[in-house]
Order: structure tokens, then C-alpha cells, then sequence
């Protein structure tokens, strides 16, 4: 049988995508970023996403049309994000699909922007075949997942109580002195720097923190600990030491990351971790990923970074397995939600 052949839309954040994937085969994979005009304000703005993809969302629609030589006609199915996301952001990409699927009289999958970021790993490396624990890590998400089956049950198994993993990088490279975003530009000044140089706290590992929170994830203590020591510094007349803060603070952050993923492999018997987010292409934390996980006997599965920030391909993957699945699709009427939890794979 011919494998579903789906159109993706995403539009959760600072990203337009459009992707069109047959399985998981990849046919089509536009995107139009908005990161820009957002460097100004040190972070991303809603109102300012929100009309950047109305601005992008039919230009992107044909660029991924000529790329697969198909149009929305040809599709079986159109899947869009609904959530979680920033709302204003969210309405542009389901109104749009809405649009589409009304006209063309194809049946509609509003589905869950974390479990899209897990689905696109197939796209890349096969269907899992198996249960597997990802680790999502971006500018607005840092979650553990147990995964037993992409189109119908994952668990949350933790996430962050505080600031995203994105998050304290953007807020650090701040504190630094450097550009946004501030994910590639801390990686980039911690090779020249020393990660002992600097005894960074590890948050929720020891003592009461880990049994209270095993799973879960908290950046908002490093992060002052990083303030408090450019304040330090600063008061000592000493120029601040960008490169070993910089290698410091990312080895502390990847440090806990890759322990719990890993951690959780282990104490669930699964013996595949999946990463995935724009934080995956962190060098460093794929250094301690891998070499953890050779320890532990655990397979790694990465992405290729154009596929681990926001994009179509990743939502058109997930609603081919919805389709493939037999799944019911979304109402037509379907709502965003901002909050949407993981367990809700697609919206009914």
C-alpha cells in the first residue's frame, strides 16, 4: 500500500514550515524564519511572530509545492500544529490549514508540537519500531518523554519547573555580552573556554530535589549563579571571563540534561534515547549524550539540525503516521491551545 502522503504546517513560535513527506520520506521541507527581527528586543516577541507568518505562510506553502512538484490537490491529508505554542502564532498556521483543507476537501490533523519534534526522527533514521525516551530541549521546551508509541501514548516524564534549557542559554549569553539567540553563540565561545573553570550548580540532582523531581529539569538557580558571578567579577575590577563562563554554564546545563535522559533510559528499560530541538545541536551535550550512553549500552538517535528547530517535514511526518494509523482526523472547528499536554497527540 502506497505509503500517506501529508502536507505540515508549523507555526508555533519564530518559524514558518511547510513540509510535505510521503511516510517518511521527506518530498518537501520549506521554512521562514523570523529570528531576525527579533534580535532587537533580545527574545521572541509575539505580535512580531505572529505577523512575520502572515507575511510567510503562502510564500513558504509555494516554495514546498515546487519543491515536491505537487500542490495541496495532490495530498492525502493536511496536519498543522495546534499547540503548544504562542497563541497568536498558532492561529496564523490553523486558520491556514483550515483554509486549505476546506477548499480541497482533505481531512485535517491538528496535532501536538512536541510529539512532531519526536516524529521527525523517522524521517531520518526509520520507523522506532520500538519504545524509546526523548529528550526535547529548544528556546520554549525541555521535556522528558517516554514514548511507547508515536501516534497514540506518551508520557511526560518530566519537564522544567523554571526556565527552558533555550531559555537560561538566551538569558546567559545576555549576562556575556553576546548576540541572540543565544544557543550557537554560548557554544561557540565555549571553545575556547574551560568548563572546570567555573563550579556551576547542577539543580534537582541531589538530596530531596532528585527524589522530589527525578525527571524534571530547573536553569533559573544556574542562571543567577552565572549573574552573581559576572557581578563578582565586575566588582573585582577584573575583566570577565566570557569563554570559561560560556563552557561552564553549557557544561553544567548539558551535564543534567544528558544524566537524566540517560538515567531514564535505564530505569525504564528502554534502550533508545531520541534528542531532539534546537538545543540538540549543542556540541557539547551531544559529547556527553553519546558517551553516556555508550556506557550505558543505550543507541542514540539525532536528527539532522535542520530538522531539530521548528518545521513543517516534522508535522507532516506525525500526521502520516496518524493517517497510516487509521486515526480520526481533527474537526474542522478545531481551537489552538497554547498549553496543549503531550498525552494529546492530535486534537479531536
Amino acid at each position: 500500500m502506497t505509503e500517506p502522503l501529508v502536507l505540515g504546517i508549523e507555526s508555533s513560535c519564530d518559524e514558518t514550515g511547510v513540509g510535505i513527506v510521503r511516510g517518511t520520506e521527506i518530498l518537501a521541507h520549506a521554512v521562514a524564519s523570523s529570528v531576525e527581527e527579533h534580535v532587537r528586543f533580545g527574545g521572541v516577541v509575539p505580535e512580531v511572530a505572529s505577523r512575520a507568518h502572515l507575511e510567510a505562510m503562502v510564500p513558504t506553502l509555494e516554495q514546498a509545492y515546487r519543491q515536491a512538484g505537487l500542490d495541496v490537490r495532490d495530498v492525502d491529508a493536511i496536519a498543522v500544529t495546534c499547540g503548544p505554542g504562542l497563541t497568536g502564532a498558532l492561529l496564523v498556521g490553523v486558520a491556514a490549514a483550515k483554509a486549505l483543507a476546506l477548499a480541497h476537501d482533505k481531512p485535517l490533523y491538528g496535532v501536538n508540537h512536541l510529539a512532531a519534534h519526536v516524529a521527525v526522527d523517522q524521517l531520518e533514521h526509520g520507523r522506532f519500531g520500538e519504545r524509546v525516551v526523548a529528550l526535547l530541549v529548544s528556546g520554549g521546551h525541555t521535556e522528558l518523554l517516554l514514548v511507547d508509541d508515536i501516534a497514540t501514548d506518551i508520557t511526560m516524564l518530566g519537564s522544567t519547573i523554571d526556565d527552558a534549557a533555550g531559555e537560561a542559554f538566551d538569558k546567559v549569553a545576555r549576562l556575556l555580552g553576546l548576540p541572540y539567540p543565544g544557543g550557537p553563540e554560548i557554544d561557540r565561545a565555549a571553545r575556547d573556554g574551560d568548563p572546570t573553570a567555573v563550579a556551576f550548580p547542577r539543580g534537582l540532582t541531589t538530596g530531596r530535589d532528585l527524589e522530589r523531581y527525578r525527571w524534571d529539569f530547573s536553569f533559573s538557580g544556574l542562571k543567577s549563579a552565572v549573574s552573581r558571578h559576572v557581578q563578582h567579577e565586575q566588582r573585582m575590577g577584573r575583566p570577565v571571563p566570557v569563554a570559561d563562563i560560556a563552557a561552564s554554564f553549557q557544561d553544567a546545563v548539558c551535564d543534567v540534561l544528558s544524566k537524566k535522559a540517560i538515567a531514564a533510559c535505564v530505569a525504564h528499560d528502554v534502550p533508545r534515547l531520541v534528542l531532539g530541538g534546537g538545543v540538540a545541536a549543542n556540541g557539547r551535550l551531544r559529547h556527553y549524550v553519546l558517551d553516556r550512553a555508550e556506557a550505558a549500552g543505550i543507541e542514540v538517535r539525532i536528527p539532522p539540525p535542520s530538522l531539530c528547530t521548528d518545521n513543517g517535514a516534522m508535522v507532516a511526518a506525525l500526521g502520516a503516521e496518524l493517517v497510516a494509523r487509521g486515526v480520526s482526523p481533527s474537526a474542522l472547528d478545531l481551537p489552538v491551545d497554547s498549553g496543549m499536554p503531550v498525552a494529546q497527540i492530535v486534537a479531536a
